[in-house]
């Protein structure tokens, strides 16, 4: 594959070919005008778009992965991770709803060196109009799941009770955190030799929490720089079944905080969603009798609710 890159970029992707497209454009823009070396990998997860032909024609020097089937973000990650053979260089893993600004992959970098014992480096997100976005986060915990379903006033909602570093995050400068959001990570590759892949029992949701859950556990730090910049258009990858994508994040929730908790915390955790759930559809008919949403809408909120109080 030709000399040693100073970055291996893992983009896994389904159905999303023009995001796509302008993720793989500000990576090669960026990488060239900062004189990094970058090898690209485009997993993709069985599109039906033409994203694999979009990357074949307009990237032929990135290294497309056909899979025939979707297989998750978590499958597609370990799945590409393994097609590296087990990087020497650090890997940067990035949604296909991302796109780099310039100087934030050189950033990034320098942190890696900087930093001895960074075994993720999560960068400063903001959505596409520029309005920043909250990039780094402590670990779940009962009280965000109670906020979750009981948003509260303003400045509870943004405090570490729910998660946030936002004193952090506005001093523009990089800090330890839990874990960055899993749009965009540079990995160590030691860390990664060391720890592993994502857990393969995640599919969507909470594989980047746990998997820097174990990187804590090894040894490693997690940080967050604010001023490596990179634009994430939320949910973009995701928003095709949303009613799935719903269901999915409380199964990997569930699953996260059995694994790290135990199943009496996990009961707890279930009895808050039960509740928030009594609460979304007492809302839910509330918007409806409103003409806020009409039947159909109302229809799929409510299967998708049901879905979730089944699991």
């Amino acid at each position: 594959m030709g000399a040693r890159p100073d970055v291996q970029v893992a983009v896994i992707s389904y159905n999303v070919r023009e995001l796509l497209r302008a993720c793989l454009e500000s990576i090669y823009r960026c990488a060239a005008d900062e004189g990094i070396e970058a090898r690209v990998w485009v997993w993709d997860n069985a599109s039906h778009d033409g994203s694999a032909g979009l990357v074949a024609a307009e990237f032929p020097q990135a290294v497309l992965c056909r899979s025939d089937v979707n297989g998750g973000y978590v499958g597609g990650t370990n799945s590409v991770l393994r097609a590296m053979g087990g990087s020497t260089v650090p890997v940067l893993l990035l949604n296909p709803d991302t796109e780099l600004t310039p100087g934030a992959l050189t950033t990034l970098l320098e942190d890696m060196e900087l930093l001895p014992a960074a075994g993720v480096i999560g960068p400063g997100l903001v959505y596409g109009d520029g309005t920043p976005q909250h990039s780094a986060f402590r670990f779940p915990d009962l009280a965000q799941t109670f906020l979750d379903f009981y948003p509260l006033h303003g400045r509870l909602t943004e405090s570490r009770l729910n998660g946030r570093y936002p004193e952090q995050e506005a001093g523009g400068w990089p800090f330890l955190c839990d874990h960055p959001l899993g749009a965009a990570m540079l990995l160590r590759p030691e860390m990664l030799r060391e720890i592993g892949g994502m857990d393969p029992g995640y599919f969507l949701y909470c594989e980047e929490v746990d998997w820097c859950r174990r990187a804590l556990a090894a040894g490693w730090e997690v940080w967050s720089d604010p001023r490596a910049v990179i634009v994430h258009h939320a949910g973009r990858s995701t928003t095709q079944t949303r009613r799935e994508s719903y269901t999915r994040l409380w199964c990997s929730r569930y699953r996260y905080f059995a694994k790290h908790h135990g199943r009496a915390y996990l009961g707890a955790v279930r009895a808050v969603v039960q509740v928030g759930l009594a609460g979304e559809r007492v809302r839910l008919e509330g918007r409806l009798r409103h003409g806020v949403i009409d039947e159909a809408q109302a229809s799929q909120s409510r299967a998708t609710l049901a879905d979730v109080a089944r699991l």
